[in-house]
């Protein structure tokens, strides 16, 4: 058997299911969170999916414009884009509220956006967009009406997809022949470093590794050409994806990342295993610094209820009593309730020292966005609690 289970993560309610008044206290379903490794592909995934149509809806509540560390890295991308490869015509694969496709004219540009209350925020833009999930047969249904696209670009998105086969084929259908696929995800081996266990949810189907998605690609006769690393959402790679028969040369960067990947251990079964230690051990080391506090009758809140931040808190058994409420500058979660440990999510309306005595940063990955934004908190004694690498307590960096 190649697929081989090595981390349970327990029972999870879907991670972006915030609770209303009047439902928090029905029982809510909850899915065995187990991660596996292919050890034939080297790809890890988690073992049970749930349907595309539950976790991405008409009320999904996640905005890309919410963060200025992703619009900057948005608008630098594109000007990549618009720089080197000079398109026509782009398609983006969950152009969620627009935050990329709109650096571009809307006559050059395709939204794909299967969640309506987001994909009409683009739409009200002015550009086009398509409220269906990637499939061969859009694909073909747009390449009818507009012809072959020159770049697609997709973030934090395939991942999202159990049919790998219908992601690319249906790529394939649309890309022109000298085109560019560019794909954005967390990376495995930053996981597995940095042990970001809540990297795995249920949306999350997939966390890549470069080896792995060059195992994937082979098939359709796509390869990687290069890889930039980045530092969003905890450690992400950039995929530069061409067609066999393109032209385009091989980028050393290609190369060079999946060298790293292999001395790591990512092509070996027991680098998981270790890994899965390794949270057991975070676990337990975040539920002391919290029981610590707790016992010491120290006030401790939440910046930033995330779908990652669904993972840990339902994974450590920490709820209300252990965290009073989050903040989140999300309106689709304000007034709510964290799926699973039901605490109150409220409006951001900035931090006050005299109320709080620690936070737990559920948005880590965005934590030099939010340190710099609250440096009057932290200056004047602020003090935040993390889990990764290890969890611990930080305060005046």
């Amino acid at each position: 058997m190649s697929i081989i289970s090595f981390l349970d993560l327990g029972y999870q309610p879907l991670a972006n299911n915030y609770l209303n008044k009047k439902n928090k206290n029905k029982k809510e379903k909850k899915y065995r969170l187990k991660v596996c490794l292919d050890t034939k592909t080297k790809l890890v995934s988690i073992e049970k999916t749930v349907s595309s149509k539950t976790m991405f809806n008409n009320n999904y509540p996640y905005r890309s414009s919410m963060s200025k560390t992703m619009i900057k890295s948005f608008k630098d991308l594109s000007k990549l884009i618009k720089n080197k490869f000079k398109p026509n015509k782009i398609l983006e694969i969950g152009s969620n509220d627009g935050a990329f496709i709109k650096n571009f004219k809307k006559n050059k540009t395709i939204g794909i956006e299967p969640c309506a209350n987001v994909e009409k925020i683009t739409k009200k833009l002015g550009y086009n967009t398509y409220p269906f999930y990637w499939s061969k047969k859009l694909s073909k249904k747009i390449l009818k009406k507009n012809g072959y696209v020159d770049v697609i670009y997709s973030a934090n998105t395939i991942s999202h997809i159990k049919d790998l086969n219908e992601v690319f084929g249906a790529i394939n259908l649309i890309l022109n022949k000298n085109g560019v696929l560019i794909l954005e995800d967390p990376s495995l081996l930053e996981c597995l470093k940095r042990n970001t266990y809540d990297q795995f949810y249920n949306e999350h189907i997939y966390v890549f590794s470069a080896i792995a998605l060059d195992n994937i690609l082979k098939k359709y006769k796509l390869e990687i050409f290069k890889i930039d690393k980045l530092n969003i959402h905890g450690g992400s790679n950039r995929y530069f994806i061409k067609k066999v028969n393109s032209q385009k040369k091989i980028d050393k960067s290609a190369l060079i990342n999946k060298k790293i990947e292999i001395n790591f251990g990512l092509k070996n079964l027991n680098t998981y295993k270790k890994f899965s230690t390794r949270v057991i051990k975070s676990k337990k080391k975040l539920i002391e610094i919290f029981d610590k506090l707790k016992k010491k009758n120290k006030r401790i809140i939440g910046y930033g209820a995330t779908a990652k931040s669904t993972t840990i808190l339902n994974y450590c058994n920490v709820n209300n009593k252990t965290i009073d409420y989050f903040l989140d500058t999300t309106k689709d979660k304000q007034n709510k309730f964290t799926p699973g440990t039901k605490i109150p999510i409220f409006e951001y309306k900035g931090l006050n020292n005299k109320d709080i005595d620690y936070i737990f940063l559920g948005a880590w990955n965005f934590k030099d966005e939010i340190f710099k934004k609250e440096k009057k908190f932290i200056k004047n004694g602020g003090k935040f609690i993390i889990h990764t690498p290890t969890p611990k307590i930080i305060w005046k960096e």
